[in-house]
């Protein structure tokens, strides 16, 4: 069984790590998008580190900061749709914003308090495949000195217009966005396919987090 805890932990890692990679980066291409995206992804790291890691802002400020930084990097809008995969054509334009605001509130809940210490990580990136003209694998490994572990992550890039955004993020080969799309046909199914059974369970997780 896939323990979440550990992945949230994990890919939380890696935004702080990723200011501190190598220099001495082995690139799989020497095209425009390979070296674009693993750009943007230490350009996302650096952003993260400066603005989510101090330890004086309040709770709420590092949610506001948060926001900023997945708004700027992640295609959030992208990656809610898909994880609803069939559902999302079921659903009613009404669902579909509520359910992308709810969404977006859920990984804002999910990841904001781990950012408020940082433990040393440090991540190197390994190489940088690109897979057709838009997207490219950014390769890297995640050591954790605190328990001794190096962890393999992946983040996979889109670039639309020069545009770039992550689409999802592996590790250890487990896709965050596949397992978060299990995860909810599972809950839509013991709703009996309700979507408004399903938006009413994602409204409780996020209280329960803000509360939390």
């Amino acid at each position: 069984m896939i323990n979440r805890r550990w992945i949230i932990i994990a890919v939380t890692g890696c935004f702080v790590a990723l200011l501190g990679a190598s220099s001495n980066v082995r690139r799989a291409s020497a095209d425009e998008l390979a070296v674009g995206a693993e750009s943007f992804i230490r350009e996302m790291a650096q952003s993260a580190i400066r603005n989510l890691t101090e330890p004086d802002i309040t709770r709420e400020e590092r949610k506001t900061r948060l926001q900023s930084v997945m708004d700027q990097y992640f295609h959030v809008p992208g990656i809610g749709r898909w994880v609803l995969g069939r559902h999302w054509r079921q659903a009613s334009t009404e669902e579909r914003e509520e359910y992308l605001e709810l969404f977006g509130m859920l990984l804002i809940e999910s990841y904001v308090d781990k950012f408020a210490s940082y433990s040393g990580e440090t991540l190197e990136i390994v190489k940088t495949d690109t897979r057709n003209e838009k997207d490219a694998i950014v390769s890297s490994t995640l050591k954790r000195p605190e328990i001794n572990q190096v962890v393999q992550l992946e983040w996979r890039v889109r670039t639309n217009n020069g545009i770039y955004k992550i689409i999802d993020i592996m590790v250890e080969g487990i896709s965050m966005g596949q397992t978060q799309r299990s995860e909810f046909a599972s809950a839509i199914k013991s709703n009996d396919g309700d979507m408004g059974k399903f938006l009413e369970e994602l409204r409780v997780r996020v209280s329960s987090q803000t509360s939390g």
